[in-house]
């Protein structure tokens, strides 16, 4: 299915949850905010939500600083 992540649209296999997008990716699942289709996805239903063809998200890593 194509998902469009962070601006830049690829193929990614069906089913795909989001928890399982942000390990494929490299992402800390524990410092990343996630948008679909422009409404947050809480944290605790990263695994729960499956994604769907057309889906666009943003990934959006905390960065700590000072």
């Amino acid at each position: 299915m194509q998902l469009t992540v962070n601006g830049e649209k690829g193929d990614y296999a069906e089913g795909l949850s989001v928890a399982e997008l942000l390990r494929r990716s490299g992402h800390d699942p524990a410092v990343v905010v996630v948008e679909r289709n422009g409404e947050i996805v809480p944290a605790a239903a990263f695994d729960a939500t499956r994604l769907a063809a057309g889906d666009v998200l943003e990934l959006v890593q905390f960065v700590g600083g000072g």
